[in-house]
């Protein structure tokens, strides 16, 4: 299989200074772009800017994330800024008039109207997004913020080594309530990224009936990943140390295809030396924990592990192994990368401005030596499995923003005018140090 990427028209219009990263909106045809102190919102619609959000941060925001869950005419997102605060804004819409994504999209845009002299009035617009709520308790700059399938945690990590858990309680969707649940500081370094497992069959596989459905994982300048899970009621353990990379993880990504049998979702990993990873849980069976679990009620989990006593448990650590390395294609840094939900294609992208695109080859044996699985989080690794997957480049854009750094690239679902299926076909979206918002056609061969 084959594959071409080609530039679409960038959004307009250009933002003139360093963006960092470009979150598409998970169910709305919107894209949060993160730059200096502000965010731009951005129509996936019109590929032009819809709303922006100012005012709220001191110094400039490197992170944002949507929440899921809310009503459709509700928006709401989470800026991280290296002012050490992360920050809950609000779109104030007319509920009786907006009921879709793209009644949405035309009430607020309506907002921003010309002037006499031909120059957008913004006033109005303004007032649209309300920064409601600060969250601080990080001692330095967030790096990472992330929302859990739900919407009830957002986690988000500093370079104080820390990663912090907030829980959304308020009664109301409108209510503004949020509690800490956990601080983790297991890692000996920054940390850079979070990321939760996302709401596949899956995702409940390994818990075993002693920890929640949410999985947390988190990526480290001590070179490590760590997963999280939440053990009792608000108290969240490290139940897996992942080494390999000999460099800065800059960030991680679960799988979001569901798995043929249920299996728990794989996790991407990529680093400052150059690699990029995929793990995998080595999962074990639980029919002796299903028994328990039915013995002890549906409530296991909250209530502190079915009431067996700590000596009895078993092992909190999960043996995870890396079951493939990519290709290596950049000679630089890889500051991200992102996994499509719909056709299981990862993108790459960093310092040397490249972007890349990989397929899995289900035909591979697994003696590949794509395949890899000594750099797991057990002592002894073991020999290569059946489940080690070898991965093919398929195409490569040098050079993708000219001589800039490109920070993020993601997949998101298109909805211009140009798509033929819209909300159905996906594209990427490149964000780099131009401040220029790149949208590119993928088509495979």
């Amino acid at each position: 299989m084959g594959a071409k990427i080609e530039p679409l028209p960038p959004f307009t219009p250009d933002l003139y200074q360093r963006a960092w990263a470009s979150v598409p909106h998970p169910t709305l045809p919107l894209l949060a772009t993160a730059h200096a102190n502000s965010v731009t919102v951005f129509s996936l619609s019109t590929l032009s800017k819809h709303s922006s959000l100012t005012g709220g941060h001191s110094r400039s925001v490197r992170t944002v994330t949507w929440q899921p869950g809310l009503k459709s005419h509700q928006l709401r997102l989470v800026t991280g800024s290296f002012d050490a605060s992360a920050g809950l804004w609000s779109w104030n819409g007319d509920s009786n008039e907006v009921t879709s994504g793209e009644r949405l999209e035309v009430d607020v845009t309506s907002h921003t109207k010309p002037t006499q002299e031909g120059e957008e009035e913004e006033e109005e617009e303004k007032e649209d997004w309300e920064f409601n709520l600060v969250l601080e308790g990080h001692e330095n700059e967030i790096k990472s913020v992330a929302f859990s399938p739900s919407g009830q945690f957002l986690a988000t990590c500093s370079r104080d080594k820390t990663v912090w858990i907030w829980e959304d309680v308020g009664v109301e969707d409108d209510d503004d309530e949020w509690e800490t649940l956990a601080v983790l500081n297991d890692h000996d370094a920054d940390v850079k990224a979070v990321a939760w497992a996302p709401d596949v069959p899956g995702r409940t596989r390994g818990a075993r009936g002693k920890y929640s459905a949410d999985v947390l994982a988190s990526a480290s300048y001590d070179n490590t990943v760590r997963i999280w899970r939440e053990e009792g009621e608000g108290e969240w353990v490290c139940v897996a140390c992942l080494e390999g990379h000999d460099g800065t993880v800059w960030g991680l990504q679960f799988e979001s295809c569901p798995r043929s049998g249920d299996k728990f979702p794989r996790l991407l990993t990529w680093s400052a030396d150059g690699s990029i990873r995929i793990w995998r849980l080595k999962e074990e069976p639980e029919e002796e924990d299903d028994e328990t679990a039915a013995a002890a009620g549906s409530s296991v989990f909250r209530s502190g592990l079915g009431g067996i006593p700590n000596t009895m448990r078993r092992s909190l650590r999960e043996d995870w192994e890396c079951t493939a390395v990519l290709p290596k294609v950049h000679t630089r840094e890889i500051y991200s990368a992102t996994w499509s939900a719909k056709t299981g294609m990862i993108a790459s992208t960093g310092s040397d401005g490249t972007i890349a695109l990989y397929a899995e080859d289900d035909k591979s044996s697994p003696t590949d030596p794509s395949g890899d699985t000594e750099m797991a989080n057990t002592a002894d690794a073991e020999t290569k499995e059946s489940s080690s997957s070898a991965w093919k480049v398929l195409t490569t854009v040098p050079v993708a923003h000219g001589p800039y750094e490109i920070n993020h690239i993601t997949w998101c679902k298109r909805f211009d005018s140009g798509a033929e299926r819209k909300g159905e076909q996906e594209m990427l979206v490149t964000t780099g140090d131009d401040g220029v918002i790149r949208p590119w056609k993928v088509t495979t061969q």
